[in-house]
């Protein structure tokens, strides 16, 4: 009985082939001083491809902004796309999978951080003061209940302090970049 190939969404064979032709014709295009030339719709459908079936992990899966985080990903693919050695390594998926991988969390801390200036923001705006009128009456209190109410019943994710007290905490011992994207992506 005959096995059924399991089909993978990039051929990691067929992507080392195509990096290794397009590393070729970069370096012969900065040999004869033209610009580098544009990736190949192979490699870019490759890149959005892995970009896209990393985002369906677990731990991606729910986030608002996983086009922004797939984006991103790609991004980052293109931007170090030159620094692939196939010399060294012979599998291009494992090395933008990783690629991704961070530029997803460094997406996350972004999203985490604008979040906690919207909240913090939400939380000490004051809105007593407003434009009245000529036919406004002068004794009459003016408020924004949407405010109010936002202020009121929002739970405040205190993000920043937080992390300023961790890394308070752990002053004795400094984590590398990597480190820092863990314990982050922990804390979710």
């Amino acid at each position: 009985m005959a096995t059924k190939k399991k089909n993978h969404y990039v051929d990691n064979k067929q992507f080392l082939a195509a990096l290794i032709e397009y590393r070729a014709a970069c370096e012969a295009a900065e040999a004869e001083g033209k610009p580098t030339p544009q990736i190949t719709n192979y490699i870019g459908e490759c890149l959005l491809k892995i970009a896209t079936h990393l985002s369906y992990k677990a731990n991606f899966i729910n986030y608002t902004f996983r086009e922004d985080m797939i984006l991103d990903g790609v991004e980052n693919s293109i931007q170090y796309i030159r620094n692939f050695d196939p010399e060294k390594s012979s599998s291009p998926f494992s090395y933008f999978t990783q690629i991704c991988w961070y530029a997803f969390l460094r997406r996350i801390m972004k999203e985490k951080k604008q979040s906690y200036v919207k909240q913090k923001m939400i939380q000490e705006m004051a809105m007593d003061q407003f434009d009245v009128q000529e036919h406004d009456s002068d004794n009459t209190h003016y408020s924004n209940q949407y405010l109010d109410f936002l202020q009121s019943n929002q739970e405040f994710d205190d993000y920043v302090e937080r992390r300023k007290a961790e890394k308070a905490a752990k002053r004795g011992r400094k984590l590398n970049p990597i480190e820092e994207m863990l314990e982050e992506d922990e804390d979710e």
